[in-house]
């Protein structure tokens, strides 16, 4: 069985939201299963009050592929998600995620709020990590209709100012097809056998 990591930090619910799609998609695919795990927000310690159970750094070791979400912070991942990945010294020196694939997904408050450079600057630590990057290519037909949030670097939403606007069609669409993609090809590069 492939257990795909599906981890991410939300502050107003979106990227919680597209996790749990992409945690749809994973299911979706026979012999994987997800495991959606969530990063502490600052000051907080002990276990997750809503929602997923923090994750822990055996839960990157132990995964078969790994999904790892954001909201955009001016262009960027926001800060607990990065502090959790700044954590991880021991598994790059040991190589623990080396050759296992993974994606990135994101949500903004405005269209052209940073979508594609929040999922590029996510890109870069698990690169380091030797990770193989999954994107979502252009054969999603949603990809080209989507008019909310879709990129071929990894699902994305805008969620308005107020974080209030829901997953569209396009967008619920494509997190799926991400979860699929990612176990399929966890699966084909021999992870979780």
């Amino acid at each position: 069985m492939a257990e795909i990591l599906v981890l991410y930090y939300s502050a107003g619910g979106s990227v919680r939201r597209m996790a749990e799609r992409i945690a749809e998609g994973v299911e979706h695919v026979p012999q994987a299963q997800a495991r959606v795990r969530t990063v502490p927000r600052p000051g907080e310690s002990g276990d997750a009050a809503d929602g997923p159970p923090y994750a822990e750094l055996k839960d990157l070791e132990d995964c078969a592929g790994l999904a790892l979400g954001s909201p955009t912070r001016f262009g960027n991942m926001a800060a607990p998600l990065k502090a959790f990945l700044d954590g991880t010294g021991a598994q790059w020196l040991k190589g623990a995620l080396a050759g296992k694939p993974a994606c990135v997904f994101t949500s903004t408050a405005s269209l052209h709020g940073g979508q594609e450079t929040t999922l590029l600057s996510m890109m870069l630590p698990l690169l380091h990590h030797g990770m193989l990057i999954v994107g979502l290519p252009y054969t999603q037909p949603e990809l080209n209709a989507t008019r909310a949030g879709g990129t071929p670097y990894g699902a994305s939403h805008f969620a308005g100012v107020a974080d209030d606007l829901p997953l569209g069609e396009h967008e619920r669409a494509l997190c799926v097809a991400q979860g699929r993609r990612l176990a399929e090809i966890a699966l084909r590069l021999g992870h979780g056998r």
